[in-house]
């Protein structure tokens, strides 16, 4: 299976380790044998016509770009060219989150599918603005569209949901869907620490971005609710249909207040039949989905079985690109490539 990797950041990084790593176990377990034949950051790309070595991209990336190999680097290079004139089975869409038109992920997905490549995606940007349309160009073209990552980190949300839980109805959603921000409110709990102060260490540890404005401002799990109700619940839910509030206005004496009485403070995304609303609420930490760190937990409330929780990491890029894998192990499934 030849793969294309457009955006090379902590998750492409740990998906390309990964691969290699796993490559004996992969291939005998599952017939995964994958081939990566090009990777795009921002300045440029790297492509080989049979494969790429694992301590070629390393030492590409650590110069700054993966286009300063001198053998196999093309300084400038355009994610668009590469993924129309490259011959690959999937290309695997990492660029950042952006949900005002949903580029440059949206373009290079479309083009990607056009091209009769499948394509794993944990950008939701392209996902929040035309989900439907995307799913109805893979069909159209004969190729599968996979966003396991995009929802949940490595918790597997949206395939339990879709493919567990059949015949049962969900009644409601409830869960804490933003490792970010989950770490950070823990960290303020648990140190008695200021928001500044958590969100600097997060950083540091790799589970916030540079600018962590959409994981703050309740932006990110928005978003995640948004690919829940449309690929889950079968709705057609915009961004501006959900009431979203942040944890900026959280403070510690917010927290301390309410710790005796065995409560703490969670950013919460909520869907069922009335209203999706993202907001910071108090929870008892018995609660199921009160988890603490870079975890996630997700409640389904079922109208048969009750309610039915998951928990599992949801930030860092080792437990995004587990997600990732399993799409590609998936698609390996389906297309026998």
């Amino acid at each position: 299976m030849k793969i294309i990797i457009i955006g090379y950041g902590t998750v492409g990084q740990a998906l390309t380790k990964i691969l290699y790593e796993k490559e004996k176990q992969l291939f005998n377990k599952y017939g995964l044998r994958s081939n990566i034949v090009a990777v795009v950051d921002r300045g440029g790309a790297i492509i080989s016509k049979t494969r790429l070595k694992y301590s070629t991209l390393m030492k590409a990336k650590a110069s700054g770009t993966v286009a300063s190999d001198p053998n196999f680097g093309k300084p400038g290079l355009k994610a668009l060219q590469v993924i129309e004139e490259e011959a690959a089975d999937v290309v695997i869409e990492l660029t950042p989150t952006n949900i005002i038109d949903g580029e440059p992920g949206m373009s290079n997905i479309k083009s990607a599918l056009t091209n009769k490549k499948n394509v794993i995606t944990t950008n939701k940007g392209p996902l929040v603005l035309a989900l439907i349309t995307l799913i109805e160009l893979a069909r159209h073209n004969g190729v599968h569209l996979r966003f396991s990552g995009a929802v949940g980190g490595g918790l597997p949300v949206l395939n339990f949901a879709k493919k567990s839980l059949i015949g049962d109805r969900i009644i409601s959603i409830k869960g804490i869907l933003n490792g970010t921000t989950n770490y950070i409110l823990t960290r303020m709990a648990e140190a008695h620490i200021s928001l500044e102060t958590a969100l600097k260490e997060a950083q540091l540890a790799g589970y916030a971005e540079a600018d962590p404005s959409y994981d703050l401002n309740g932006v990110d799990t928005a978003c995640k609710l948004a690919i829940m109700s449309n690929w889950i619940l079968d709705k057609n839910v915009k961004l501006k249909d959900i009431n979203v509030s942040g944890i900026l206005d959280v403070t510690l004496s917010n927290i301390k207040k309410i710790e005796k009485k065995g409560q703490t403070i969670k950013l919460v995304g909520s869907i069922d039949d009335e209203k999706i609303v993202v907001k910071p609420q108090t929870l008892s930490k018995n609660n199921p989905i009160c988890v603490d760190g870079v975890l996630n937990a997700v409640a389904f409330n079922m109208e048969s079985a009750g309610e039915i929780t998951l928990v599992g990491g949801g930030a860092g890029g080792v437990v995004t690109s587990s997600a990732i894998l399993r799409d590609l192990i998936e698609i390996r499934r389906y297309t026998n490539s």
